[in-house]
């Protein structure tokens, strides 16, 4: 059976982190280029905005192909996102039920890797900001509240997610 988000995916083989690697050796010497040429702050500022949006994008058609409500579009995202990048996280579930989901992620191989490479902004924006744009596919259903994160240098990243009432 195939994944919601298998388009997204190219090859189901090469595991998430790969990927994201791969992204990386494309992304940085450009995300370089452009802070030589425009400043750090400059080019940061259009690659954050260029990002964000193509992550927006993503997960909203994914979600457009998800047939039932904004919950369940979510909860379809999330789940295969969880199976996926599952292998690279270490999670502690502290609550799940109707009403909440809280867990924190204690290990995250991502962040270690863009911490690595000195790049932690760039991972914050390719791994860590699309949790909220899956969340936004809830539509008001599903809101996820993040106090901090391991690519910020916290020791855990706190995924707070509320579900309202149905």
């Amino acid at each position: 059976m195939g994944s919601v988000i298998d388009d997204y995916l190219v090859d189901p083989k090469v595991s998430l982190l790969d990927k994201t690697r791969m992204q990386a050796q494309v992304l940085l010497p450009v995300l370089r280029a452009l802070r030589a040429e425009l400043g750090k702050d400059k080019a940061d500022a259009i690659v954050k905005q260029a990002l964000r949006d193509w992550s927006k994008q993503l997960f909203a058609a994914i979600g457009d192909r998800i047939e039932g409500g904004p919950r369940r579009k979510w909860a379809a995202i999330n789940t295969v996102f969880g199976e996926i990048s599952g292998r690279e996280v270490e999670v502690e579930i502290l609550r799940h039920d109707r009403e909440a989901l809280d867990m924190d992620v204690t290990r995250c191989r991502f962040a270690e890797f863009f911490r690595a490479l000195g790049e932690p902004e760039l991972g914050a924006l390719l791994i860590c900001e699309a949790d909220f744009d899956i969340a936004s596919v809830g539509e008001g259903a599903v809101s996820l509240d993040r106090a901090q994160t391991i690519m910020q240098g916290a020791p855990s990243c706190t995924f707070r997610y509320r579900f309202a009432p149905r």
